[in-house]
């Protein structure tokens, strides 16, 4: 908490009051009492190994024996994490891609993994996948603090903290530096996007299931406003202007039509906040859209937005019927329904078809 800061503290009490309401409750998505300081220190992992060392962790992510599921600690310039890697099996320092996986709130890196299934299919895809832990520590909720200004901002608070740690591991298992992408849910797909617009230079492509755009909230009353309505009157055109560049991460984001806790209005944004960002003022975006159902699992609304030459620049699915859940995720995690379309493997697929130039441009 806040003490010396009445403003902040009164914010800070009145989000704690919050959380005496159910966990699926708006604003347990992020609120509780929080430290300003992206340093907080790293909490004790709830549960480690490596392999099939710890039977719990093979249970959690179905991974071979030969694979490395490891707990490790972090300390950047800035701060201080916890956080889990996996590395898929016999692999012998060759260059493969990254992904790295940023948990929502009341989550933790082997509670996400479970849910998303992710290490599962990097063993398939061979991707190494990296989860920073955001501990009670930081934010009570264990979420992110995606909308506090000071850690929303190249080189600084938590975006610079998990930027680095990424390079981190990046260096540690010789990944591929142009394929490395970043994904998260909720918060974590809200502090993902905040990767996505200050480090073009670090991610390749992005993926966002029910997060929200980039600079629509400066504290935690404003978040909730834009978690509950959307921001459909942000002036994405003077925050690109302001930032005097036209970088962009190509992204693709999945948000559920029946989500009580972020409205699916803040996808919409999230589509047209980046289409802004990689489209010139002088040229025009253009959307093409497939609706799908399909027996047994929800239908979907398929968007794909491409800039002036037709090049892909954003993939949305709207999931009908899915509530504040990953989309055919794992119920061995928390915040999933199976019953969707599976967003894990699609995110891995958009991945596959974009890396990062070096130079500057994209390669798609």
């Amino acid at each position: 908490m806040n003490h010396s800061n009445p403003f902040l503290f009164a914010q800070d009490l009145t989000l704690a009051l919050f959380l005496r309401g159910p966990v699926e409750a708006t604003t347990s998505f992020f609120c509780g009492l929080m430290p300003e300081d992206a340093s907080a220190a790293p909490e004790p992992s709830r549960r480690d190994g490596v392999g099939t060392h710890s039977p719990s962790i093979s249970s959690l992510t179905g991974a071979p024996d030969e694979s490395i599921w490891q707990h490790k600690t972090f300390r950047g310039t800035v701060g201080a994490r916890n956080y889990k890697v996996y590395v898929p099996t016999s692999h012998e320092h060759e260059q493969l891609p990254m992904v790295v996986m940023l948990h929502g709130a009341n989550q933790d890196p082997d509670d996400f993994a479970a849910g998303t299934r992710m290490n599962v299919l990097a063993e398939e895809a061979r991707y190494i996948v990296l989860y920073p832990e955001q501990p009670q520590s930081a934010n009570a909720a264990r979420c992110w603090n995606w909308f506090r200004p000071g850690d929303r901002l190249r080189e600084s608070g938590e975006a610079a903290l998990i930027a680095e740690l990424t390079r981190e591991v990046m260096t540690m298992y010789n990944a591929d530096s142009t394929r490395i992408y970043v994904a998260g849910m909720s918060a974590g797909g809200a502090m993902a996007v905040n990767l996505a617009v200050t480090y073009v230079d670090l991610y390749a492509a992005a993926g966002i299931h029910s997060g929200l755009a980039y600079g629509i909230a400066d504290d935690a009353f404003s978040a909730i406003s834009v978690m509950n309505h959307g921001s459909a009157d942000f002036q994405f055109e003077l925050l690109r202007k302001e930032s005097e560049q036209r970088a962009y991460t190509p992204l693709i984001a999945f948000h559920g039509d029946q989500d009580n806790v972020v409205h699916p209005r803040n996808c919409d944004d999230l589509i047209r906040m980046n289409c802004i960002f990689a489209v010139s003022s002088q040229s025009a975006f253009r959307q093409i859209t497939t609706v799908a159902t399909q027996e047994g699992i929800y239908g979907h609304t398929r968007s794909l937005s491409c800039d002036d030459k037709g090049e892909v620049i954003g993939e949305q699915w709207i999931i009908h019927g899915l509530d504040h859940a990953w989309s055919g995720g794992d119920s061995a995690g928390s915040y999933t329904d199976c019953n969707g379309p599976d967003a894990s493997r699609e995110m891995l697929r958009f991945f596959d078809s974009v890396d990062l130039n070096t130079g500057g441009d994209r390669k798609f």
